[in-house]
């Protein structure tokens, strides 16, 4: 797909398109302001309705709470009836638990207890009277009340074992009060009486009076014979409460209430109200009015700050329209040049990546000049780009003839340049156009102040039918790939063949080096640890310290599947200073010594030898760590690495060569480095039960590393033979399958298993 805007005419059109869009948008400025507006209302009044929502709620649950209270200090009262019931109490003992379950409920103004028990017949009430509690029993023949034998025998029925009442007069209280009771009940589950609080209507009002969500708003309780207890009982202006309360009255709010909150409206005397309400434990109706004037007078300012807002928002759009228009129209006559090479005036690299998007049939040569940084680097840059210029001429000479019709060259980065031949050429011709490119390039010489410079390309090819998938940039990798491996053999050209599984092997290695990065950064280079043996004692005295990644499904992969893709992706570093840290923090949290491998190339690295220095040194555990070096081959520096060894050594870090005994450069290691230890290689040892040779060499070994005062390890002892060798040769450790394998954590036990 060709990018917009790159002719005359395609300028126009975009030009035009968008003073289309600038006055669509004036014009429907208006409408928008009016939609604006009716969001911001539509969002304010939303607001407005959380806030009476979370009002009513949070009042709701006060009430609630209360009842629940209530219930509670019934049910007690219940259960110390049923304990006087059960201790043949008298009625001294009745009083005074109905003198304490007043101290202990201030919220009660009276309590009564109803027992019917042949045992314990009696029936006693308590109340307030000011500062005084008072305790009378109840008028005779109170145990013969049609109201109380209704509610026991209820309760013998299996009605809900809390009982409210609606609002009604109590004499001994002087007041208008609300009642809730529960059955008294036995163990066995007999009934024996009924125990029952009093709640006043003054606290009942006094309870919903400080409802506050605009200045006129106001709560109300109904209870269940739609009996008004209302904040508007108290309210100064009577005028106006009055009829309020009576229309509340009027609504039969308690016909249809049930828990959940309902809404309704309220017009009166030609101001609207909009009322919440639901039902309380107490079966009471809860509710809050709120005017509606009051709820909508906020909107009057957002409707002038809209429209102040939608004003300059207007002004402002239409100035900075006129200055898009302005830099559009400037940057559209620039466009073609971001598609093209100021060098040669070829299409550049971004327009090639753009015609590959039309995916047509056709073949990508990629041509690279011989030689040319030594063209910059002697004659300078000017040379350098006198000579692009004569290669494109000359390709653009040939590409001009009939046989190449179609073709289209491009200008690359550096020194490439790329061609597109469109079709499907037959895989025979292929070679015969690219010799013709080569002859091109080098049939002519070019002359540079007097100094005649030959010419040659190297060319890469990748066809589309190639490629089963990739799009443009897997056409152009997989030339760029070509390319690559002619220069690598030195070829004149190579043509892209994807039964080499070249690409399969980039592709691979890139793939693993981003599951390293991925795990780097998500944490999943571990260590795992390998016990090793002391002989002497018979206890796991050490551990070897080794690389582990947790791949996806949280299974451990060796290092021996990703740490040379590491080391060429540049993760080595990481890598390393990843399993120092993992070293540094299991001997944080055990005991012994720990060991951990290292190259000779780490050591001379001093983006890995000063933090790793640093952070042994900043842990203080230097006494407990070994270095083991893992250099295999001779080492060129001796100087060097000996002085970061002796750095290390200064802080108590132990030195090991491993894998001892596989060539001559162990010893020379051993003769001009200082260490401490010897790991005997395991292709050695895993052979000494059945190999003379083996146990004669490693016998040798042994020998050698006493008379210089070093200590010895055994490596890969996998079976109990090759162990009691171990010990027979005086090696002082051993690690292997048969000491313990490669474990998450160190091993907690000292003793061999």
């Amino acid at each position: 797909m060709r990018p917009p805007g790159t002719g005359l005419a395609g300028r126009h059109v975009i030009m035009l398109l968008l003073a289309l869009l600038v006055a669509l948008f004036l014009g429907g400025m208006w409408l928008l302001s009016g939609l604006n507006l009716r969001i911001a209302e539509s969002s304010l009044a939303e607001l407005r309705e959380r806030q009476i929502h979370e009002t009513f709620q949070a009042n709701r649950g006060r009430i609630d709470a209360h009842h629940r209270r209530m219930e509670q200090n019934t049910r007690d009262l219940a259960r110390t009836g049923e304990l006087l019931v059960a201790l043949d109490g008298g009625r001294e003992a009745v009083e005074a638990a109905l003198r304490q379950a007043l101290v202990d409920f201030p919220d009660a103004q009276g309590v009564t207890l109803w027992l019917t028990d042949p045992s314990l017949t009696l029936g006693v009430h308590a109340w307030r009277d000011g500062e005084t509690l008072r305790v009378e029993p109840l008028e005779a023949g109170w145990n013969e009340a049609d109201w109380l034998r209704r509610r026991l025998d209820a309760w013998r029925e299996g009605a809900p074992a809390i009982h409210w009442t609606a609002a009604y007069f109590k004499s001994r209280i002087d007041d208008v009060v609300v009642s809730v009771g529960v059955p008294v009940v036995d163990a066995e589950g007999r009934l024996l009486g009924m125990a029952a609080s009093d709640w006043v209507a003054g606290d009942i009002i006094g309870l919903v009076s400080d409802v506050d969500v605009t200045p006129s708003a106001f709560a109300f309780l109904v209870d269940r014979e739609n009996r008004n207890l209302s904040s508007l009982a108290w309210a100064e202006d009577q005028a106006r409460a009055q009829p309020l309360i009576e229309a509340i009255i009027d609504l039969e709010l308690h016909r249809d209430a049930t828990d959940a909150q309902a809404r309704r409206s309220l017009a009166l005397e030609g101001e609207a109200w909009t009322l919440l309400h639901a039902t309380t434990r107490a079966g009471m109706v809860f509710g809050i009015g709120v005017p509606q004037a009051e709820i909508d007078a906020v909107l009057v300012p957002m409707r002038q700050a809209n429209l102040r807002i939608m004003s300059a928002v207007g002004a402002g759009v239409l100035l900075l329209a006129v200055v898009i228009l302005l830099r559009v129209a400037g940057m559209l006559r620039r466009l073609r040049t971001l598609y093209t090479d100021p060098l040669t005036g070829l299409p550049n690299r971004a327009r090639l990546l753009a015609d590959l998007e039309e995916q047509r049939p056709g073949a990508l040569v990629l041509v690279n000049v011989d030689g040319f940084k030594q063209f910059n680097g002697v004659f300078g840059h000017e040379c350098g780009d006198q000579v692009i210029r004569h290669m494109v001429a000359r390709l653009g000479a040939l590409l001009a003839l009939p046989e190449w019709r179609g073709s289209r060259l491009y200008r690359m980065p550096a020194d490439e340049q790329a061609i597109w031949l469109p079709g499907r050429l037959p895989p025979e011709a292929l070679p015969g156009r690219l010799q013709a490119l080569q002859s091109a390039v080098g049939s002519t010489r070019l002359v540079w102040r007097g100094q005649e410079l030959p010419l040659h390309a190297t060319l890469g090819l990748a066809a589309t039918w190639q490629l089963e998938e990739g799009g443009r940039e897997g056409l152009l990798s997989a030339a760029g790939m070509a390319l690559r491996q002619a220069r690598e053999q030195q070829l004149g050209y190579r043509i892209h063949d994807p039964a080499s599984r070249m690409r399969e092997g980039y592709e691979q290695n890139l793939a693993w080096a981003n599951r390293l990065t991925t795990a780097l950064e998500e944490g999943r280079i571990v260590a795992y640890f390998q016990p090793i043996l002391d002989l002497a004692s018979g206890r796991v005295a050490k551990h070897e310290c080794l690389m582990r990644l947790i791949d996806e499904a949280g299974e451990p992969v060796g290092p021996g599947q990703f740490l040379e893709v590491a080391r060429r992706s540049r993760l080595h570093r990481r890598l390393t200073l990843t399993m120092v840290e993992r070293c540094l923090e299991a001997m944080r949290d055990s005991d012994g010594a720990f060991s951990l491998n290292l190259s000779a190339e780490d050591l001379l690295d001093p983006e890995i030898s000063e933090p790793l220095l640093a952070r042994v040194a900043e842990s203080g555990l230097g006494e407990r760590l070994i270095l083991e070096l893992l250099e295999s081959e001779g080492i060129e520096d001796y100087a060097a690495v000996g002085a970061v060894i002796a750095r290390a050594r200064a802080l108590g870090v132990g030195i090991a060569i491993d894998d001892f005994g596989t060539g001559y450069a162990n010893f020379e290691h051993l003769l001009r480095l200082d260490v401490d230890l010897l790991k005997i290689d395991g292709s050695l040892i895993r052979h000494l039960d059945r190999d003379p040779g083996a146990l004669t060499l490693t016998r040798g070994i042994v020998r050698f590393a006493r008379e210089l005062g070093l200590q010895t390890v055994a490596e890969f002892v996998h079976s109990p033979e090759v162990l009691a060798l171990v010990r027979e040769l005086g090696i002082d450790h051993a690690q292997g399958a048969c000491i313990g394998m490669p474990a998450p954590q160190p091993r907690g036990d000292s003793r061999l298993a």
